[in-house]
């Protein structure tokens, strides 16, 4: 084995080479004038021109300091806030799957397609009426709800 004989395992990747003629010649795919065609322009990210960057518009919170001293924590501003997402609902009159005694519970409230599958947050609520004796499980249930199943004869759990 000579050094002369040595072969890459695999070719060569060769960058385009692009302004010299032909199909990108002139402005490279580059357009034309302005910053962003001038070679080894970039702009940075959040640089609008010379207008504010959009984190600078919003209104500041008090109390986000580090300073020594200052007991209030540090809060975000409401347009950052954390959504919360809402349990899943279903209605007492979407319940007609359901026969006398069954169980009620996420699991088979999405084996009957009543909520998406794999809810874990699901809350009862009070709309229409039931007719059926329910045990319920594993389930927020409205008051107005909980009122229906006892006069049903169903059973709430926690």
């Amino acid at each position: 084995m000579q050094l002369s004989t040595l072969k890459p395992a695999h070719g060569r990747k060769y960058k385009k080479v692009i302004g010299r003629g032909g199909k990108r010649g002139t402005t490279s795919g580059g357009g034309t004038k302005g910053q962003k065609s001038r070679a080894g322009a970039t702009v940075r990210p959040g640089f609008r021109g010379g207008d504010n960057r959009i984190w600078q518009l919003f209104p500041k919170t008090r109390g986000a300091s580090k300073k020594p001293g200052n007991s209030r924590p540090h809060r975000k501003h409401r347009f950052f806030s954390v959504r919360q997402t809402k349990p899943a609902a279903v209605n007492l009159w979407a319940l007609g799957a359901f026969t006398e005694g069954d169980t009620v519970s996420p699991e088979t409230l999405a084996t009957h397609g009543l909520v998406p599958a794999g809810s874990t947050r699901v809350k009862v609520l009070g709309g229409g009426e039931l007719t059926k004796r329910l045990a319920f499980t594993g389930l927020h249930v409205s008051k107005s709800a909980q009122a229906k199943i006892e006069a049903a004869g169903g059973t709430v759990a926690a």
